[in-house]
């Protein structure tokens, strides 16, 4: 008899009664899709990946979740989706938004594996064809997902090379044992400060205070039902690092800021009011201490020393407005980019995301998983957007032989009416952004991205060195 594997707490809150959150990842082919390899690469490759990539979800007689062996059929979850020939590649841009509109709001059947494939093998204005993932969130946060997306893809160039990333630096343990000792006193009475306060921020947004009706959030009660537009905005890596350089910040503090920025100006010209609404942002961080993703075989370890499953948490950020008091007068685009930096910072400072963490382990054990799904979707709800990020490899990859000329991803079934995703590949960065359709426009919040990025690489290279 096969053993059960128990999901885990979050996996339990992603699949409840409250929430169905999906990922959908997007690889964009650089040449026609020859779909013939399919069924051989997804048995022989995907499939023994994960045990979970070939389980159901099931619960036992004490109401407890767990993972059971399944007989997949490959059939059931390749979609092959047909449209007339010979069209223009707009007419086949708006099949594509409106097909990824429509998976995203269908739930993934519970009777099987939580996994689909979309095969879409038509030409668009980013792609010679188009392979769309549904990955149930309950199967792995987005750095589990993209590790085992990892694992079916080779380098373009050569495959018997690996992948690389670019570097991220952490402070190293040295440093923090040799601090010196006067100076390390007023930053732990800081953090326990910022712990405090953002703690108990988290606790009353996840209960009773909740952001103002906006031109970015509806409010509508069961938004996450609603259909969404789907739309991506490329920015070049090294344009960020100019911008970077010239502040003195982090590339998350420049992004953070553009996305801050870009919104503030589709909030003012979507509204005729005074903009001082208060809005705020849950921004999703990996809570894995590591540099770089590890094999999906190091995942799985017993002992790992980086997990697979969802190893993350959220920051209640508040979108900064300008600090300009003459409506007439120009914000200052650098200030977005500077405050985005000081609140990160600030916030990073505090363990508020770990005790974040254990509250929910504590309500899952006395209350039910059930009554957590309850308040997450509540801390959701209650917010204006989501904001997450992923690092992609440096060098092009290619799936069965067939490069990725981009690659993006988007969180479904957020009850939210914006979700913002981010992933760097190939010296870009890719902006995916998820919109309530009929709510929000997605071509002028867009163009208020991209005039936010414009104006601060602007106002960042008149800077003097």
């Amino acid at each position: 008899m096969e053993l059960e594997e128990p999901v885990s707490p979050t996996g339990q809150y992603f699949n409840s009664s409250m929430l169905s959150i999906c990922v959908l990842a997007v690889l964009e082919s650089e040449i026609p899709i020859d779909d013939s390899s399919t069924m051989s690469l997804l048995q022989d490759v995907f499939l023994p990946i994960n045990p979970r990539f070939s389980s159901i979800m099931v619960s036992d007689k004490n109401g407890v979740k767990k993972w059971k062996k399944f007989d997949v059929k490959l059939k059931d979850h390749v979609h092959v989706p047909i449209f007339p020939s010979g069209l223009s590649l707009k007419c086949y841009d708006d099949y594509l938004n409106e097909y990824l509109s429509r998976i995203a709001m269908e739930n993934l059947p519970k009777s099987r594996p939580l996994w689909e494939i979309h095969i879409f093998k038509y030409p668009s204005k980013n792609a010679a064809g188009t392979l769309v993932f549904k990955l149930h969130h309950a199967l792995g946060d987005g750095f589990s997902l993209m590790g085992a997306l990892l694992s079916c893809l080779q380098r373009a160039d050569n495959p018997s090379l690996p992948l690389t990333f670019p570097t991220l630096q952490w402070p190293s343990k040295m440093d923090s044992q040799n601090e010196n000792f006067f100076l390390g006193v007023p930053r732990f009475l800081s953090s326990a400060c910022n712990t405090v306060s953002d703690f108990g921020w988290s606790l009353l947004k996840s209960s009773c205070v909740e952001d103002d009706r906006t031109p970015i959030r509806s409010a509508d009660p069961g938004v996450e039902f609603k259909p969404v537009t789907i739309t991506t905005i490329t920015f070049s890596l090294d344009h960020i690092k100019q911008i970077k350089t010239k502040l003195g910040v982090t590339l998350n503090d420049v992004i953070t800021g553009i996305i801050f920025f870009g919104t503030q100006l589709y909030m003012q010209s979507s509204s005729s009011k005074k903009n001082n609404a208060h809005s705020t942002a849950l921004v999703l961080l990996n809570t894995r201490n590591i540099g770089g993703y590890k094999s999906v075989k190091e995942m799985v370890k017993p002992d790992a020393e980086s997990p697979w499953g969802n190893q993350f948490g959220f920051l209640h950020v508040s979108i900064p407005e300008s600090s300009s008091t003459d409506a007439d007068q120009s914000p200052d685009p650098l200030e977005f980019v500077l405050k985005a930096q000081k609140i990160i910072k600030r916030k990073r400072s505090s363990l508020a995301v770990k005790l974040t963490g254990r509250l929910l382990e504590a309500l899952r054990k006395f209350i039910g998983p059930e009554a957590t799904a309850r308040y997450i979707h509540t801390t959701l709800k209650n917010s204006s957007m989501t904001i997450s990020n992923l690092i992609g490899p440096v060098e092009q990859m290619a799936l069965s032989d067939h490069p990725i000329k981009g690659l993006y991803f988007m969180v479904v079934g957020v009850p939210q009416s914006l979700t913002i995703t981010m992933l760097s590949y190939t010296g870009k960065m890719r902006i995916a952004v998820g919109t309530e359709k009929g709510f929000i426009d997605p071509q002028k919040f867009q163009g208020c991205i991209e005039n936010a990025f414009e104006r601060i690489f602007k106002a960042a290279h008149e800077i003097r060195t």
